[in-house]
């Protein structure tokens, strides 16, 4: 792939080989980051762990301590008296079958969809939909669910999925770049410790194999996690 000069530049400003704290991996993000916008910092977790084994499968998620810097739009699918309580909560777009037609019908105007236990069933047949593009509802995440404040509360606030590879890899937001370094510091923190929790019993030996922070169109950072 061919890299522009400022790109170059970057990765010649810093010993790519070498383990930063996290302090100092935040702060040679920022330096090296050069575009206009408010790009994302996004942490990589390189794991030892063989996914196609269900007891080394590591889903979840979890609410940054200080958001991602996003404004979600959440649909909620549910029915009958849940809906006045999603629409309470702050949901975007609220419905049961007719929301789940305008999907079918090529709609994608929001970017998670949360949804009650008793809809799940006609949310299923839309699973080769939404599965592919990271949408589909779970309980391990917290979008199947009757509380439905909470839910929705929490994906407002900073909520973030995080979800195994096929290769082993995490890749998570953790903010902006509108972000002081000390709240991304203290983001990347919040996280690192749920993935170290997540250790699978299984696994033996080294069990996080690199970490590495960047953003949007930067070169990344490798940290010391040990």
């Amino acid at each position: 792939m061919k890299r522009g000069k400022k790109y170059l530049a970057a990765v010649q400003s810093y010993d790519k080989q070498a383990l930063y704290g996290i302090e100092e991996a935040i702060a040679l993000v920022r330096k090296n980051t050069y575009c206009n916008f408010d790009a994302s910092f996004e942490v990589n977790f390189s794991l030892n762990v063989d996914p196609r084994h269900a007891d080394q499968q590591i889903r979840g998620a979890m609410v940054l301590p200080n958001g991602t810097g996003k404004s979600p739009r959440v649909l909620v699918i549910t029915q009958g008296a849940k809906e006045q309580e999603a629409k309470d909560a702050g949901a975007d777009f609220v419905g049961g079958k007719d929301m789940l037609e305008e999907i079918k019908g090529g709609w994608f105007g929001f970017d998670t969809i949360i949804a009650t236990p008793d809809m799940m069933g006609e949310l299923g047949k839309l699973g080769r939909i939404l599965g592919p593009k990271g949408l589909m509802p779970n309980p391990k995440t917290g979008t199947v669910t009757m509380d439905l404040t909470k839910a929705v509360s929490d994906v407002k606030k900073g909520k973030v999925e995080y979800r195994v590879d096929k290769e082993g890899n995490i890749n998570c937001l953790i903010g902006k770049k509108s972000f002081t370094d000390e709240q991304l510091v203290e983001n990347f923190k919040a996280l690192y410790d749920v993935i170290l929790r997540a250790r699978p019993a299984a696994v033996k030996g080294q069990y996080m194999k690199n970490v590495t922070v960047s953003s949007t169109m930067s070169p990344s950072v490798k940290v010391n996690h040990d």
